[in-house]
């Protein structure tokens, strides 16, 4: 008989996106993430379509141990947060919006944590009272006729918050990442934490607890190509102990 492994590992709730696949709609988180959370967070799986009226999102949140909220190409539409003025940059996904604001509070409700990558932290800011500034333009983006590659590897450097999660995960003060985003933080969330500012000052990554619920997420793409970088890796790790409730972080050698 072939021995279960995978029973030992948590359950990961990823939200999918809602993207256009020939004629149709779909629901659709890129392999990448998948991977990443599978291989580094030592995680089991399960997709959470973004279709808000045909979710439960408090028995999801009770069934997982955690979600996880990732990047994508739709921003959040911007009635949502700052003074509820209409505009700004698309493609959005507004049922991704609704279905992302009812899954967090459901997870913090369930005391459960929440990790985000690009759009991911800036949904859990706009869900905290934050809000987000549409001005970055290309010092956090690739010039738009860059290819789908050299957008990925579009870098700057990041200064890691002294003592902070991320700075004793990765054992430095100081990260290389990759960064492709237009939009970003303007007003923090109260309840957040920076741990880790771009050099004109944009934050590119945050934490906080609310309650027994641990916040950890990140401006850039620790998924891309995770198998070469080995500070890619600390991140998903930290995810991973996180996920099983591990909240002390051993410091990187």
């Amino acid at each position: 008989m072939r021995h279960n492994t995978s029973a030992a590992r948590p359950l990961l709730g990823i939200v999918a996106c809602n993207r256009r696949v020939g004629d149709e709609i779909a629901a659709s988180v890129m392999h990448r993430y998948l991977i990443g959370a599978s291989r580094y967070m030592d995680a089991s799986l399960i997709i959470v379509p973004s279709l808000p009226d045909a979710i439960d999102a408090p028995r999801i949140a009770a069934a997982v141990d955690g979600i996880l909220l990732t990047g994508s190409p739709s921003n959040i539409a911007s009635h949502r947060y700052g003074d509820g003025a209409a505009g700004g940059e698309g493609p959005f996904d507004e049922a991704r919006d609704e279905t992302v604001e009812r899954l967090l509070d459901a997870v913090v409700d369930a005391q459960k944590p929440v990790f985000g990558i690009c759009r991911g932290l800036q949904e859990i800011n706009v869900a905290l009272g934050g809000t987000l500034r549409r001005d970055l333009g290309e010092k956090h983006h690739a010039p738009s006729d860059a290819s789908f590659v050299g957008m990925f590897e579009h870098r700057h450097s990041v200064a890691l918050s002294e003592g902070g999660l991320l700075a004793r995960a990765l054992g430095d003060t100081v990260a290389t990442v990759n960064s492709v985003h237009y939009q970003g933080i303007d007003k923090l969330a109260s309840s957040l934490t920076v741990e880790a500012t771009a050099p004109d000052g944009v934050v590119e990554a945050v934490s906080g607890s609310l309650g027994a619920s641990r916040i950890i997420a990140v401006q850039w793409h620790p998924e891309w190509k995770a198998e070469a970088d080995p500070q890619s890796q600390a991140i998903f790790q930290l995810f991973g102990r996180t996920l099983r409730g591990v909240t002390e972080i051993p410091t990187s050698p």
